[in-house]
């Protein structure tokens, strides 16, 4: 391969699509309990809904590793 050439790799499009899967399912998830969190009070819910806007975040680091590596840990 000459400098400068780059392979496609199927990962990056396959990872998009896990992220989008991903948020997806969290938003599922988060709607489905929106009934029972509303019955907190608002200062409540408000810390609740912040910490699970930023948890759904945690599982990209890995895949957004896998897409660019090909490996989901760190090398030892």
């Amino acid at each position: 391969m000459a400098r400068g050439d780059v392979k496609a790799s199927w990962r990056k499009p396959a990872g998009a699509l896990a992220i989008l899967l991903l948020i997806l399912v969290w938003v599922v998830l988060v709607a489905s309990f929106s009934g029972p969190i509303g019955t907190l009070p608002v200062l409540v819910q408000a810390l609740v809904y912040v910490v699970l806007g930023i948890a759904w975040i945690l599982p990209l680091k890995p895949l957004l590793r896998w897409m660019e590596t090909g490996q989901w840990r760190l090398p030892n």
